[in-house]
Parts: structure tokens; C-alpha cells; sequence
């Protein structure tokens, strides 16, 4: 059985780890753009699917686990 503090805990890390990874990549990404390399798109443009893929990966932890409880 999965608890209301799993949750929180999950959208709590799920948020931070998000949000510093792709604010990483877009700030390392305009930084490079900015000055002129245009290699710096490829880590602008994924910041946010990268940041959301994170959030997926645990949610996806916890349903595993919650899953093999079940049975």
C-alpha cells in the first residue's frame, strides 16, 4: 500500500530534480547560444522534457512497487 507520504515525497523529488536538471540545460544551453554556438540548442530545447522524463521515471518506481504489493 502505497502512503500519502510516498506520494508527497515522490512529487516533492519529482519537482526539485525536474526543475534543476532542466533549468541546467536551458541556462548551460542559452549561455552557449548566446555566445554564439549553436551547439547550445541541443541542450536548450530538452530542458523541460528532460526534467519531466525524471518526474515519469520515479512515478514510474512507485507503481512497480505498488504493483507487486497487489499480488
Amino acid at each position: 500500500m502505497v502512503t500519502r507520504e510516498e506520494i508527497l515525497v515522490l512529487g516533492l523529488t519529482a519537482g526539485v530534480v525536474g526543475s534543476l536538471v532542466g533549468g541546467l540545460m536551458l541556462g548551460i544551453g542559452m549561455g552557449l547560444i548566446s555566445q554564439g554556438a549553436h551547439a547550445g540548442w541541443l541542450l536548450a530545447l530538452p530542458g523541460a522534457p528532460a526534467g519531466g522524463g525524471l518526474g515519469w521515471l520515479l512515478a514510474r518506481k512507485l507503481a512497480k512497487r505498488v504493483d507487486s504489493g497487489l499480488r
